[in-house]
């Protein structure tokens, strides 16, 4: 058990290593759309995206609720590309209205992380904040190392992946 110790204390630091994250989304006609977003996460593993309502993953999260959310290891860092680290949610998406008290206090936070952009676009009115609540997921090591997140307590993981 201690090998699933040490493999939850790498999934627990994965999504530090990240600014960004890769999104999946699909219409309400199944279309896919694949994109990205910066992002915070909460000790609980929400994940927050503030994103332009012109595009069409911001249409897509409104239209089903839905999103998948990859982080995965650079290119350049992976010693086989076939077995790239790496670590995936299944979420439901929430829209959060502008101008709450919640609304204020992640967007201060994607100031302090994100810097002075952030000022100039929460101007703009089409600019939409997210949360991403993770339902499943899984951490990938590597070849034969896949790892389910537990579904009560997503800061832990269940074991290895059985096919």
């Amino acid at each position: 058990m201690a090998d699933l110790n040490r493999v939850t204390e790498l999934y627990q630091a994965f999504p530090s290593k990240f600014r960004s994250i890769v999104l999946s989304t699909a219409s309400s006609d199944g279309i896919p759309q694949a994109s990205y977003a910066p992002f915070l996460i909460d000790p609980d593993k929400s994940i927050y995206i503030y994103i332009s309502g012109l595009s069409a993953h911001t249409d897509n999260l409104k239209q089903t609720g839905r999103a998948s959310v990859l982080m995965l290891e650079d290119e350049a860092a992976t010693k086989e590309i076939f077995a790239r680290r790496r670590l995936t949610y299944e979420c439901t998406a929430e829209a959060l209205p502008r101008e709450t008290a919640q609304w204020h206090g992640l967007i201060q936070r994607f100031e302090q992380q994100f810097g002075p952009v952030i000022g100039m676009m929460k101007e703009l009115s089409d600019f939409q904040l997210f949360c991403l609540k993770p339902q499943t997921g899984q951490f990938v090591l590597g070849f034969g190392a896949a790892y389910r997140v537990n579904k009560e307590d997503l800061n832990q993981l269940e074991g290895r992946r059985q096919n």
